[in-house]
């Protein structure tokens, strides 16, 4: 596995050992990186990083600063060395919870421009609850992109809404790379914030 592209190109990178963590294939890594384009300067959020290669591949891009999520020890200890080998432990903060416990650490950090989201494809629901809840107490800026990779087979359920006048993440694009998902968000205004809404 190794840094596909940016200033660390083809700088190799450890992955945990073990099927409990899956790492982005290179394809989809650059097909993805193609897809958001400019990252430059970006505030990133890396949830369930497992051993960072979607932040340390935003950051090779030009991204301002990652924080990383990951609560598995096994990938913390790889996720820590990776970033530590590629001298980017100054641009980097580690946060080791649950990503559904993470929000009081994320706060300080945010808003965040750029959420890179790579569950294990069985708690993708449970992730797209966390994303949700990450956007309504307002830790992304007004422009994120949120990236969530799944089964290309299961779509990710929709997110569950912030309720009336909350920002809430909405569905902008959906691609496909052989047996993986991606499913890009935007964040919109609740119902309340729509021109024509009920406003009783």
């Amino acid at each position: 596995m190794r840094v596909v592209a940016g200033r660390l190109r083809g700088r190799a990178l450890k992955a945990p050992a073990g099927d409990a963590t899956r790492p982005t294939g290179a394809r989809v890594k650059e097909a993805l990186f193609s897809i958001l384009s400019d990252v430059s300067d970006a505030r990133v959020l890396d949830l369930y990083s497992g051993s960072g290669a979607l932040g340390i591949e935003a950051l090779s891009r030009g991204a301002a600063r990652v924080v990383f999520v990951e609560a598995a020890r096994p990938a913390l200890a790889c996720l820590r060395q990776n970033l530590e080998t590629l001298a980017l432990t100054q641009q980097s903060q580690i946060v080791p919870l649950r990503v559904e416990s993470a929000l009081k650490q994320l706060a300080p950090s945010a808003p965040f421009d750029l959420v890179l989201c790579d569950p294990p494809w069985r708690d993708v629901p449970t992730a797209v609850a966390a994303l949700e809840a990450l956007a309504t107490a307002g830790l992304f800026s007004a422009a994120v992109r949120v990236v969530l990779e799944h089964s290309a087979r299961t779509p990710p359920p929709p997110p569950p809404g912030g309720g009336p006048g909350k920002n809430s993440l909405f569905v902008a694009d959906q691609r496909s790379w052989g047996d993986t998902g991606v499913t890009l968000f935007g964040l919109g205004p609740g119902p309340a914030d729509v021109p024509g809404a009920n406003r009783a």
